[in-house]
């Protein structure tokens, strides 16, 4: 299996990803949205998108949206196995006709995500019906047409989505570890302002549990992926 991940911005990285792939016997690379160049469509089996403090129609500040986003309904249209994080996940929406707006929240912390019926016959399969996940978004995704909601949250209904049987979005991080967050915290404190959905930044920092809840259920989100799926 040979995966590749799309980066925004060089501190939201493919993190337990990457373990995850070492684990596994997978190959990994990477590219720096703006920097490196796409690869091409034969060269990888699965696709990561990752986060980044970007709206997606930045496209004056960032052009390499517009390139990314034909990208990826590239590799819809190629039928590879796609991952989205967050901003990732916002792209693949915009793609597949799922409008991005602003959330009523803004929400980053540790909050409850709850798993609809739906989830309980897709690679989210199982997970418990409610999971504790880490959350930094202000904006949020439709469900696309031919999507289906996988899970929600209080400060967030769209939480997850699944498109045909290997295109994922989630709007929350189980990719995280624990640098991740001290890196959104060093880069990105500017966007703890008060709100009943956003927690100090104390109270960011995981303890060891749980991370390996949330690495526990990426790895099982990824095996599920993988294993559905040929090469």
């Amino acid at each position: 299996m040979r995966i590749h991940c799309l980066q925004h911005v060089p501190f939201e990285d493919a993190a337990n990803i990457a373990l995850w792939a070492q684990r596994r016997g997978f190959s990994l690379t990477h590219g720096l949205m703006g920097e490196a160049p796409l690869p091409a469509h034969r060269d990888y089996d699965f696709l990561a998108i990752m986060g980044g403090p970007m709206n997606i129609y930045e496209h004056d500040r960032f052009p390499w949206l517009v390139e990314e986003k034909a990208f990826i309904r590239q590799a819809i249209d190629a039928g590879k196995i796609i991952l989205g994080v967050c901003l990732g996940a916002q792209l693949i929406s915009d793609v597949l006709g799922g409008p991005v707006t602003r959330n009523p929240h803004r929400e980053i912390g540790w909050f409850p995500v709850r798993r609809t019926e739906a989830a309980r016959r897709s690679p989210l399969a199982a997970w418990p019906d409610e999971v504790l996940a880490f959350h930094w978004h202000g904006d949020t995704f439709a469900i696309a047409p031919g999507a289906r909601l996988l899970a929600s949250s209080d400060a967030c209904r769209h939480q997850a989505f699944l498109w045909g049987d290997r295109v994922v979005g989630l709007q929350f991080h189980i990719e995280y570890s624990r640098d991740s967050i001290e890196r959104m915290i060093a880069h990105c404190s500017d966007e703890l302002q008060p709100g009943p959905f956003v927690q100090s930044a104390d109270a960011l920092i995981p303890s060891d549990t749980m991370l390996a809840r949330t690495t526990s259920l990426l790895e099982n989100l990824l095996d599920a992926l993988t294993q559905r799926q040929s090469p």
